[in-house]
């Protein structure tokens, strides 16, 4: 038909109506995969890959890997491929994947509670020293994570590890990562309540289950009676804190979506209090809330604090109770303030039994194996068969007796694992970095430690509780938004107009009942050169600018642009 006047569509080329896909929510009958991981994970569950693993690729090497495998499903066991060394941080987002990747791969051991006995830290110790070169870091989700390993070694591991309880099953991937708890539950004196429980049957029930192992991507969970409020469960997609009720007694606070990354967000309470008889089955609701009717189009918004922002508390409590449920769930109160500002259970401290509890601070999480075979010795030596991991890189050695805590103290600062740290030992925390990480810019773990140094050699008095967080790419592994100053990697322009490596500056980011992302000054960034000078100039005006009492993070938000920079 020719164009006319009256029919001018006869001319232009005819528009293609697709059907709108929607967010690919399951609930919404959108099951058809609309991206790359949602189309592996179709063609096959990521827990199927272990017999692969055992079977094929640890008999024909690492080239024998099928890369859905390689990138996408073995991350349901704990393996990562590290970072190919010797590429620097301009070149993290211009090559492919397998420009990227090393033939070795990162292991993380999950450790739900943060929970060890000393045998299992010994063997994990072991593993480092056999298989991984030695390399060992505690994280700031309780795992431990071991590099080089060679996908020949994964199933003796795997034998090693869950001959004495322990696994990696969906430590990584789109599944129930480990579930944080507090690192003394059932230990310390002040406890409001004990959760290990629920973390125990979580793990039992669903962990390794396909009912959850295909989630629109990482699920984070955080359990925790202690009135320090020990597992910044405002950042975990879902926490359980403890709360004394007026008429139930203790049990638990809900929240749901919290989470950092690159569009940081506070989790929200619902409201509800849970008893612990029932945190198990309220956790089931909402990881399947967040199956079904989360985001599965992009994976930029495929996190449950999307949903949860969309929805609101109301409407997600309803659907909790309404789909899920079936029941409705108790209003309860809120968190009291926290007991203290610092969280991590450095120090010594009385148990319930009379014993006592030692945590102390390795440095920014970076141990080795031998190390953590000497830890297991020592807490045996004193009369301990129990450590603890913590959420802010630290370790804890339980059930040490009143006559043997000095002896310990002692031998741990032998082992440069100091229970008595400097402000700076303790606060400072940071990720992985561009030492094995494929997604850093810049590295961390040494620069962590040495600002450590310069900071204790500067500021010898300075003695208020500070965090200082490191992170070597806009992830936020390291939780850098919610620190006093929180270090965002990337690179920038020294003084000679050179790319260096160097950090975006937050300030005065916090969690606890004051919780809130850092402050970014416009601008500010600073080489890694330059910045133990940076952080000494920052402290300083604060300490000369303070109120009488006044918090590093209440200062920063008030503070002027030129005191910040």
């Amino acid at each position: 038909m020719a164009a006319t006047p009256q029919n001018p569509a006869a001319s232009a080329p005819r528009r293609k109506v697709s059907r709108h896909r929607g967010e690919g929510q399951w609930a919404m009958g959108h099951h058809t995969p609309l991206n790359g991981n949602e189309q592996f994970k179709k063609d096959d569950d990521g827990l199927n890959v272990r017999t692969r693993i055992e079977t094929i690729y640890s008999k024909r090497g690492f080239d024998s890997i099928d890369p859905n495998d390689l990138r996408g499903r073995m991350r349901w066991w704990g393996l990562y491929t590290q970072r190919k060394p010797g590429i620097d941080g301009g070149k993290t987002a211009v090559l492919e994947p397998e420009e990227l990747d090393d033939k070795y791969f990162m292991l993380r051991v999950r450790i739900d509670g943060g929970r060890l006995t000393t045998r299992q830290l010994r063997v994990i110790g072991e593993i480092s020293q056999e298989f991984a070169r030695g390399s060992a870091d505690i994280t700031d989700r309780q795992n431990i994570q071991l590099h080089w390993i060679r996908i020949e070694d994964v199933p003796e591991i795997w034998n090693r590890l869950e001959a004495v309880g322990l696994s990696t099953t969906e430590a990584c991937g789109d599944c129930p990562r480990v579930v944080i708890g507090s690192p003394v539950a059932g230990i310390a004196e002040d406890e409001i309540i004990d959760g290990s429980w629920a973390i125990d049957e979580i793990h039992d029930r669903y962990i390794g289950s396909k009912e959850f192992s295909n989630l629109p991507r990482k699920f984070k969970t955080a359990i925790s009676g202690s009135p320090l409020l020990d597992v910044v469960h405002e950042i975990n997609d879902v926490a359980f804190v403890g709360v004394e009720h007026p008429e139930h007694g203790p049990g638990f606070d809900l929240w749901v979506g919290g989470g950092l990354s690159t569009n940081p967000k506070i989790g929200v309470r619902l409201g509800a209090w849970v008893p612990l008889a029932e945190v198990p089955e309220v956790w089931a609701g909402v990881v399947g809330i967040f199956r079904d009717y989360g985001y599965r189009r992009l994976r930029t918004r495929a996190r449950l604090k999307f949903l949860v922002a969309d929805w609101g508390p109301e409407k997600f409590r309803q659907v909790l109770q309404d789909e899920y449920l079936k029941r409705a769930l108790v209003d309860g109160p809120a968190p009291a303030e926290p007991v203290s500002r610092w969280r991590d259970h450095v120090g010594v401290h009385r148990q319930q039994d009379g014993n006592f509890y030692v945590g102390f601070a390795p440095r920014v999480g970076r141990v080795d194996g031998a190390t953590l075979a000497k830890i297991a010795d020592l807490a045996e030596a004193h009369g301990s068969g129990r450590v603890r991991t913590t959420v802010e890189q630290k370790m804890i050695v339980l059930d040490v007796t009143e006559d043997r805590v000095e002896s310990l103290v002692e031998a741990l600062e032998a082992l440069d694992l100091t229970a008595r740290p400097s402000t700076f030992r303790r606060g400072t925390m940071a990720c992985t970095g561009i030492e094995y990480c494929k997604l850093a810019i810049v590295e961390t773990k040494q620069r962590g430690s040495a600002l450590i140094d310069e900071l204790e050699r500067r500021l010898p008095d300075f003695d208020e509780p500070l965090t200082i967080n490191l992170n070597g790419c806009p992830n936020a592994c390291a939780r850098i938004q919610v620190a006093d100053i929180g270090l965002k990697g990337q690179l920038v322009l020294n003084d000679q107009g050179e790319q260096v490596e160097g950090y975006q500056v937050h300030l005065g980011g916090a969690l606890g009942l004051e919780a809130g992302f850092g402050r970014k000054v416009r601008g500010l960034k600073v080489t890694s050169e330059e910045l133990p000078d940076y952080v000494e100039r920052v402290l300083k005006r604060f300490q000369a600018e303070r109120a009488d009492g006044e918090r590093f993070a209440a200062w920063a938000s008030r503070a002027s642009e030129e005191a910040l920079s």
